[in-house]
């Protein structure tokens, strides 16, 4: 799998991250507004709605404190009416000897309706019930039921009078027991004399003045408070003769205190967030002003330079900060940039030459080594066939009475001496017409050098194909080891100059020839492809020779650079690098390591379908 270029890393980063300093600062300063606004909110959270909650929960303390004072009151003052009676001498003596003329004169409906009971009895200490009475019969049963049911001594303990709540059908009543004793306290006690009074939930509202119910469904034991967004349900339990409860006193309440203090809470967050907001807009503004519009204005500057390649200086502003520091500093740099540039430009021209006849002796080297070695190899190579033993077996053959089995054997030696002289002859032809070929290529350089010395080369369609071959034809007579190519058979037509385009392929195979041959084999391979994509193709240069480390990827194509040391000059690749850029296409090396080959990328325009016809 490719890993993605540089390029297309810097667009992931640039997606991944804000691109510029003032977007990085906004994220920033976004980021300390939302933490302080949460930050202020918990702390304005933990110091107003504690607060107002102990409030609310004073005030529901209060609310059923009343309610219990009520209730209290309300059944205390019906045992105020009922202690009179109680320490009453016609009382004691009522239970000892009942008479209707005190039922007729002190326990009449009458005496009712003046203490504003609506029951009252007497009932003896061992639950006889002398009499009861109630104002309306329908409640006089479930009284007198009561009665029987009630331990009236729990009820009063060590006092000698009491009270409690009664649950009588639907309704609610207070009793108020006490001891019947006479007027000044002594005798023994004869038995309870009890009063009783309806209360009803108007009652209890007005008492409480707020709106409350008697609910008997509702029971609890304890205080039962059920808290809604708004209101509040608070049940008071009403206790009966046992201690639970026989009904409770219901009523709800606003949360105003809460809601006070939740809008006090969003009032001040609010608050305190738009002040956070303003702050940092403002804080936001002046750092625009100050820091990024100054440092727009200079890449600004950068980018005109970059594009113009004008040196000009940046405007100066009165400013003794980091920032005018910065100015004045970036301006110094342009005025030394302005002074080398000017030095350059006075030294590029010899330069130029120089390195360009320097090139120019790198590539006519290269295109003469297999020359060198087709001659050298013609002078070293010894004939077919001695000449002078050819001669004996001639003048032999032109006796009268020779054998004809020796007449037949010096024929077929004289044959296979003039057959392995013409094979002789062919490749003597062939490597002379290989050295040809070289030479035409040296020359071919050499003017194509001096018709372009100082222009861009001219581009047309060319079969890189055809270079290929031709330049691996060459390459096989380059050096000492024996090499095997591999390259396809179709023809690509791309733009190039075609003879800079084989003098760059010429020199990257000698470079792997080389590379090859420094692996201490005698041979190896060469492999090309030739990827066709989008309007380019990609040739593949693959050798399996000593390869390169990774460290040396990026200094591979400077001036004079070379991965071994027993190599100087380095210019081949450094100038195949600039030839490819001034055709518009590029090269790359890589390596996957020390002795695992290497593999060099050429990448060109295609040629245009109708010019790679006329090409053909």
């Amino acid at each position: 799998m490719r890993r993605p270029s540089r390029t297309a890393r810097g667009r992931i980063e640039a997606l991944r991250e804000p691109s510029s300093l003032g977007a990085k600062l906004v994220v920033i300063l976004m980021g300390i507004g939302l933490i302080g606004s949460v930050a202020l909110t918990a702390l304005l959270a933990a110091l107003i709605v504690p607060s107002f909650n102990q409030l609310e929960d004073k005030s529901v303390a209060a609310h059923v404190e009343r309610t219990r004072a009520a209730l209290g009151d309300f059944a205390a003052k019906v045992e105020g009416a009922v202690r009179d009676y109680g320490d009453w001498t016609a009382s004691y003596d009522y239970m000892a000897h009942p008479t209707p003329e005190f039922e007729k004169e002190s326990f009449s409906t009458l005496a009712m309706v003046n203490l504003n009971v609506d029951g009252m009895a007497y009932v003896g200490k061992d639950g006889r019930i002398v009499i009861a009475r109630w104002r309306d019969p329908p409640g006089r049963t479930e009284f007198v039921a009561s009665l029987g049911q009630t331990d009236f001594k729990r009820v009063l303990g060590r006092q000698s009078s009491g009270h409690y709540y009664l649950r009588l059908g639907n309704e609610l009543v207070a009793v108020g027991v006490a001891e019947v004793r006479r007027s000044d306290g002594t005798g023994d006690p004869r038995g309870y004399v009890l009063m009783a009074r309806r209360i009803t939930s108007k009652t209890l509202s007005d008492v409480l003045q707020l709106p409350a119910a008697i609910d008997f469904t509702n029971r609890p034991d304890t205080d039962a408070i059920v808290s809604a967004r708004s209101t509040m349900r608070i049940a008071v339990p009403i206790r009966g003769a046992d201690g639970h409860a026989v009904a409770s006193a219901a009523f709800s309440v606003t949360r105003d205190l809460s809601l006070l203090g939740q809008r006090m809470l969003l009032l001040a967050v609010a608050g305190s967030t738009l002040l956070l907001l303003i702050v940092l807009a403002m804080l936001r503004r002046m750092i625009s002003m100050l820091v990024l519009r100054p440092l727009a204005r200079v890449e600004s500057h950068m980018q005109m330079v970059r594009t113009s390649g004008s040196l000009g200086l940046l405007p100066d502003e009165p400013r003794k900060d980091e920032i005018g520091s910065l100015r004045s500093s970036f301006n110094a740099m342009l005025e030394q940039l302005k002074d080398l540039r000017e030095q350059l430009e006075v030294q590029s021209f010899a330069l130029g030459k120089s390195e360009s006849a320097v090139a120019v002796m790198h590539n006519v080297r290269n295109a003469l080594n297999p020359i060198s070695t087709i001659l050298s190899k013609g002078i070293a190579q010894a004939p077919p066939i001695d000449r002078t033993v050819l001669d004996r077996a001639i003048a032999e053959l032109g006796k009268d009475d020779l054998p004809a089995a020796r007449q037949a054997k010096l024929l077929a030696f004289v044959a296979a001496a003039v057959e392995a002289e013409a094979q002789d002859r062919a490749d003597r032809q062939r490597e002379l017409q290989i050295g040809r070929e070289a030479m035409s290529h040296v020359l071919e350089i050499i003017g194509e050098q001096q018709s372009a010395a100082h222009e861009r080369p001219e581009v047309a369609p060319c079969d890189v194909t055809e270079i290929l071959a031709k330049n691996a034809t060459i390459a096989r007579y380059s050096g000492s080891v024996s090499i095997a190519f591999s390259f396809p058979a179709h023809p690509c037509h791309v733009l190039a100059s075609r003879i800079i385009l084989s003098q760059v392929i010429g020199n990257l195979f000698s470079n792997a020839a080389d590379a090859i041959a420094a692996t201490g084999t005698a041979s190896g391979s060469i492999t090309v492809s030739i990827t066709e994509t989008e309007g380019s193709a990609v040739i593949a240069i693959r050798d399996d020779g000593e390869g390169f480390a990774a460290e040396h990827a990026p200094t591979l194509f400077q001036r004079g650079f070379s991965t071994r040391k027993h190599k100087s000059g380095g210019l081949g690749l450094h100038w195949c690098a600039n030839s490819m850029a001034a055709m518009h296409g590029s090269l790359r090396l890589e390596s996957e390591g020390v002795g695992k080959g290497a593999y060099a990328l050429l990448t060109l325009a295609l040629a245009p379908k109708a010019e790679q016809t006329l090409a053909a």
